[in-house]
C-alpha cells in the first residue's frame, strides 16, 4: 500500500449493528487524534468476513495495516470482544499489525467489566504485533455521548501516542 494513500487514523468497528453506539464512541475517540482518515464498521462486512476469498475484505485488512494508528473498537460480550471483531482480526496474517499503534476501546453497560480491555483486546493487538502504548478505553454505555471520558484518556495518553503527520490535501479539481 502506498504511503501516500495510507489512512494516518483508522477506526475498525465490532459491534454486530450499523453505526452503533460502539461506532459513535470510536469516531469521538478518533476525532481526539485527528480525525479518522478509514472507517471499517464490520456490521457492513459480516456476510464476507468468512469469505477468506473476499478481495473487498482483504483490501480493508491492508489498508488498516497501513495505517499509523488504528481504534479497535468494540462492545463487551460476555466480559470481551465480540465474534464479529476476532472474525476481522484473525484475517491479519502473524505480526499483521506491526508498525501500527493500536488504541483497543470497549464499551459496556457496567464498570464491572471495565477490565475487559485490557485482558482482552489488548493481548490481541499485541499478539498480531501492533503496538499499544497506552491504556485501552473503556466506556460505559451511558456516557459514550459524553466528551468527559475521552478527553480524560487522552489528557493521560497523547503523551505516548506517536506523532502523527499533517493529513494529506488532495487538491480541488476544477473544470474550466
Amino acid at each position: 500500500m502506498s504511503t501516500a494513500h495510507a489512512a494516518r487514523v483508522a477506526v475498525v468497528v465490532g459491534n454486530p449493528k450499523p453505526r452503533s453506539r460502539t461506532y459513535e464512541a470510536a469516531l469521538t475517540l478518533a476525532d481526539r487524534l485527528g480525525g479518522a482518515d478509514l472507517v471499517v464498521d464490520l456490521a457492513d462486512h459480516a456476510s464476507e468476513l468468512f469469505d477468506w476469498g473476499s478481495e473487498s475484505v482483504g483490501d480493508l485488512v491492508e489498508q488498516v495495516a497501513g495505517s499509523s494508528v488504528v481504534v479497535v473498537a468494540s462492545p463487551t460480550y460476555k466480559a470481551t470482544y465480540t465474534g464479529l471483531l476476532k472474525a476481522f482480526l484473525d484475517r491479519f496474517p502473524h505480526q499483521g499489525l506491526s508498525g501500527v499503534t493500536a488504541v483497543p476501546l470497549m464499551l459496556g453497560a457496567s464498570p464491572a467489566h471495565s477490565l475487559a480491555t485490557e485482558h482482552g483486546l489488548r493481548p490481541l493487538l499485541v499478539e498480531l504485533g501492533a503496538s499499544v502504548p497506552t491504556r485501552g478505553l473503556y466506556v460505559l454505555d451511558a456516557q459514550h455521548d459524553r466528551p468527559e471520558p475521552y478527553d480524560a484518556w487522552f489528557a493521560t495518553a497523547q503523551q505516548l501516542l506517536p506523532a502523527l503527520p499533517a493529513p494529506v490535501q488532495i487538491p480541488e479539481v476544477t473544470s474550466a
